[in-house]
């Protein structure tokens, strides 16, 4: 392992720190409950997307102080920030009413074709078919609308904590590994396609079958899990209850435009120039169509796409202890290592460190991709869109924050799953 400078050092700490205030974020939350006085900063301190961002400000003002303002700058310049400014993009327009509601729509429908209560068979639908949706229309998209179809649904009051941190854990952990069918959906895979030859056709037949199979059963189990709960809040639901207002439907024009919209954001989600114009031209068009538009959730795309920012800030002076690892471990260890350090960094990060080391033997390859996305639900920053799915989901449960340790918790089992099927099947 290389000697590291002063300031890896410090960035090793502040990551660390950064780690344990994940982690301790809940706790934050509760004690702006506890002392009203300064609510506001504990507040602050207990929003999960802040953490990384915050410590990445302390990492980029201590490197100011001991190496100069100059030398900080160019390191924050260095970076590349394509993946937090798509997420921010692409979670905006996937959430936009006509992109929603058209899925809604199609999941509804499927719902009812399911010999399943329709609640229920929409939470099956959620966790199962919109994770491996992310496999055309990319991770970030797949989380934003399963996330949206299935707060109303699980994430809600009268769904009992355990079960909402399971149906969280298989929800993270599929998309992670829903994403594996094609070369471009998932992060950590894209970060090694192109140096290591990868493309759909070898995704489909090394990851992908493998990964749907795992999607399903763990879908199916969360939706055993969800039974009970679903049914008696469907018992306790008034048999009159006043309809609500209908919304003005959207026109078919209208769908057609901001799917072609986000079709050429995820086609071009390499080249930030190009999908960010593309992003202006949709904020132009839902100005001009505003009846056919909810408000858009800007504030908490900002929030994900700085939290991710961060942890590039944060990651990218992590090398020199994180690549000695992945290089070191024979196949079926690194499987397990990269499960592990999938935990505590991101996954594309980890991949793309492996991607790094000359030689590395195929079956290496594919027990590092396997590890990393396996692992992919186990904590907040494991994987680039979960992120979003906490900003989404995260009022759904106690305090109105999630806990990274029942994340943890509720992660264990659906990870489990995938686990077995890369490494058995």
């Amino acid at each position: 392992m290389p000697h590291p400078s002063d300031m890896e050092l410090i960035a090793a700490a502040l990551f660390a720190v950064a780690l344990i205030h994940t982690f301790a974020a809940k706790q934050f939350e509760r004690l702006s409950h506890r002392y009203p006085r300064h609510a506001g900063l504990w507040h602050l301190l207990g929003e999960v997307e802040v953490v990384f961002g915050f410590w990445a400000i302390a990492l980029v003002g201590s490197m100011a102080l001991l190496a100069g303002g100059g030398e900080a700058l160019a390191y924050a310049e260095s970076r590349n920030y394509t993946e937090p400014l798509f997420v921010f993009v692409v979670m905006v327009m996937a959430a936009s009413r006509p992109v929603l509601r058209t899925v809604m729509a199609g999941v509804s429908g499927l719902a009812r074709l399911v010999p399943l209560p329709t609640d229920a068979a929409a939470v099956w639908l959620g966790l199962a078919a919109v994770p491996l949706l992310g496999s055309l229309i990319t991770e970030p998209a797949a989380m934003t609308i399963a996330a949206l179809i299935l707060a109303p649904l699980i994430f809600r009051a009268g769904i009992p904590e355990r079960a909402k941190y399971f149906a969280l854990g298989v929800l993270f952990v599929n998309i992670s590994i829903g994403g594996t069918l094609t070369s471009y959906a998932a992060p950590p895979v894209l970060m090694v396609a192109g140096t290591w030859g990868w493309d759909s056709a070898f995704m489909l037949t090394q990851f992908g079958w493998k990964a749907a199979l795992a999607v399903v059963l763990n879908a199916t189990l969360a939706t055993v899990v969800l039974a009970r709960p679903l049914r008696d809040l469907a018992d306790r639901r008034p048999r009159h209850a006043p309809a609500a207002a209908p919304e003005a439907p959207v026109p078919l024009p209208i769908v057609l435009v901001h799917a072609v919209l986000l079709a050429g954001v995820v086609i071009m989600a390499h080249h930030p120039v190009a999908f960010i114009a593309l992003f202006l031209m949709f904020l132009g068009f839902t100005k001009a169509y505003e009846r056919y538009q909810s408000p858009l959730i800007i504030k908490e795309a900002l929030l994900v796409g700085f939290f991710l920012a961060g942890l590039v800030v944060l990651g990218g002076m992590q090398r020199w202890w994180l690549q000695p690892i992945v290089g070191g471990l024979e196949p079926v260890a690194l499987f397990f290592g990269a499960l592990g350090l999938t935990a505590v960094t991101d996954n594309a990060a980890l991949t793309y460190l492996g991607s790094l080391i000359p030689g590395m033997p195929a079956a290496a390859q594919y027990m590092l991709v396997a590890g990393a996305v396996a692992g992919g639900g186990l904590t907040v920053i494991a994987n680039a869109p979960n992120p979003a799915g906490v900003a989404l989901l995260r009022h759904g449960f106690e305090d109105e924050s999630i806990g990274a340790g029942g994340l943890l918790a509720g992660a264990l089992l659906p990870t489990s799953v995938a686990a077995a099927a890369f490494l058995l099947l």
